[in-house]
């Protein structure tokens, strides 16, 4: 997104130390901050709380839900990959936004539709 954290507090209402020490692994939000975020980021909160069972790392199911859009859910993996920096995960997000909306069905039936 390209925001500092100064910027993701003043939008969230959350402060930038309680972002830094989330960022960080030091610290864990609490009911209400985890509540803005999720609002802020657009996503669903059993999203993020989903993963809290005791399962190992490799076992955790991936939530997503119907409605949200193919590229945001591989966004979202992109970003929770530890192997890729955040740079590289956004640019391979980008790759994929820019490859899907050329090649997806809604776009193929517009351009069937157009030919008709």
């Amino acid at each position: 997104l390209g925001l500092s954290l100064r910027d993701v507090a003043t939008e969230t209402d959350v402060s930038a130390s309680t972002l830094s020490r989330i960022e960080n692994g030091t610290g864990k939000p609490d009911a209400d901050n985890i509540a803005r975020l999720t609002s802020w980021l657009d996503v669903p909160m059993e999203r993020i709380l989903g993963g809290r069972h005791s399962q190992s790392e490799s076992s955790k199911a991936v939530v997503y839900y119907p409605q949200e859009p193919t590229p945001e859910i591989v966004e979202a993996h992109l970003r929770a990959d530890r192997n890729l920096t955040p740079e590289t995960a956004a640019a391979l997000s980008e790759l994929f936004r820019v490859a899907y909306t050329q090649f997806s069905r809604n776009d193929v039936d517009k351009t069937s539709k157009k030919k008709r």
